[in-house]
């Protein structure tokens, strides 16, 4: 994550069932669904003037953050946060087993 996102805070807005975070007034942000157990990733966007700054990766780092202290699994739907565990296999752990393209990762 760049250092200029370190100090911005994730929020999980439940009311819009999503995590995000806020730079200059605009978001990235991550819709989610979430059971007892688990919690699904499905679509991860930036306002168009965030741009190339690398919020969007920002705000996918800050929620397996968040994922992983819960104790709950990530079911990755979202291609973007699917990409991102890719290149960033260390965040497989916190993926459940049982999602079904796990052996892709």
């Amino acid at each position: 994550m760049k250092t200029e996102f370190e100090a911005v805070p994730l929020t999980k807005n439940e009311s819009k069932k999503r995590f995000e975070i806020e730079v200059d007034g605009y978001f990235a942000f991550i819709n989610y669904g979430e059971t007892d157990n688990q919690i699904a990733l499905v679509h991860t966007e930036a306002d168009p003037e965030l741009a190339g700054t690398g919020a969007a990766a920002a705000v996918v780092e800050k929620t397996l953050e968040f994922i992983k202290e819960s104790g709950k699994k990530l079911l990755p739907f979202c291609p973007y946060v699917f990409a991102f565990i890719k290149k960033h296999p260390e965040w497989k752990i916190i993926v459940d087993e049982k999602f079904a393209a796990y052996d892709k990762l």
